[in-house]
């Protein structure tokens, strides 16, 4: 008797445990970030994925340090960051994994200065930065150093402004130089159409010693959702890869809904930009050299931004 009283307990306690679990994965939600981050994944706000049993929603964070806090705080199961940002909260110990690339580099070198027609002739120039402390500022010094610059003597780097404000700057004259991502270089050209484009940076980088162009935006997963649901984990990440491909298709059509659902472009600068702006899926064992390529520029100029060392093994997700 002494037995089955133990036996049923045990077994009442493991249906306990069972429901709050399930209960627990009843819903997940993949977040996503407002402006050019999340575009790659606007199909999904209309088409959510289906996952028996799990109702999966669909949410955008105004921004990344929005979402970093999430994850830190064990809220956030899916969601996108910038490279850096996820290797700096992995570092704490904190179990995230990437699951892939969603974007890769989108930067251009814009000037309306005519003295200005190489990397070289920015000695003695100011140049406006989008990210100080971020992908863009850290690719481009390389870049520099690779043309014999000093970054920090030989070019005057300011980063005052944010990139809204670098693209209306370029355009009212205020600014003759600046390194720009997408969707703001289209809207900067568009306004000034004198703008020219210095050299391909991302070639740049290539020829500085990067691995292909560099990843600025990752798809980011809790681990332990990662082991305990790898079949709702593996719809999610197919259905991120599906709307990426179908956005880069469709420009118009994703320009439409990036207007719609509120993620801060209008439908024609979203549109015209996506063209330029490389998004892409890449899994992260593919993307790993890129990652640990971008990674090194982190430890060159700044090793406390990534945690002080290349994220380990279990950082690249398997799947």
């Amino acid at each position: 008797m002494k037995n089955y009283n133990l036996k049923l307990t045990f077994l009442c306690f493991l249906a306990l445990v069972m429901t709050f679990f399930l209960e627990a994965q009843s819903s997940v939600t993949i977040y996503g970030l407002k402006g050019p981050s999340g575009v790659g994944m606007i199909r999904l706000f209309e088409q959510p994925p289906q996952h028996s049993g799990v109702t999966v929603n669909v949410e955008a964070l105004a921004q990344a340090d929005l979402m970093a806090a999430r994850f830190i705080a064990g809220d956030a199961k899916v969601g996108i960051l910038p490279p850096n940002v996820a290797a700096k909260i992995a570092s704490t110990g904190k179990r995230i994994q990437v699951a892939a690339v969603v974007g890769t580099g989108m930067l251009s070198l814009l000037t309306s200065d005519p003295s200005i027609r190489r990397i070289e002739d920015l000695k003695g120039k100011t140049v406006e930065v989008a990210g100080q402390g971020a992908t863009p500022d850290y690719v481009f010094r390389r870049i520099l150093i690779s043309k014999k610059m000093n970054p920090d003597r030989d070019v005057r780097l300011n980063f005052s402004l944010a990139y809204p404000e670098i693209a209306q700057s370029l355009i009212a004259g205020r600014v003759s130089t600046a390194l720009i991502p997408e969707p703001f270089a289209t809207m900067a050209r568009s306004g000034k159409p004198d703008l020219r484009q210095i050299s391909d940076i991302q070639q740049e980088w290539v020829n500085a010693g990067g691995s292909g162009n560099y990843p600025m935006i990752a798809l980011v997963v809790d681990a332990d959702f990662a082991a305990s649901q790898p079949a709702l984990l593996r719809t999610i990440l197919n259905s991120v890869k599906n709307s990426i491909e179908w956005v880069v298709a469709h420009p118009a059509e994703a320009g439409t809904l990036v207007e719609k659902h509120n993620l801060g472009l209008r439908a024609a600068v979203a549109s015209a930009a996506i063209p330029r702006s490389n998004y892409i899926f890449i899994p992260a064992l593919e993307a790993r050299s890129g990652l640990e390529a971008l990674y090194k520029a982190f430890l060159e100029f700044s090793p406390a931004s990534i945690g002080g060392k290349l994220p380990g093994e279990n950082f690249y997700l398997k799947w």
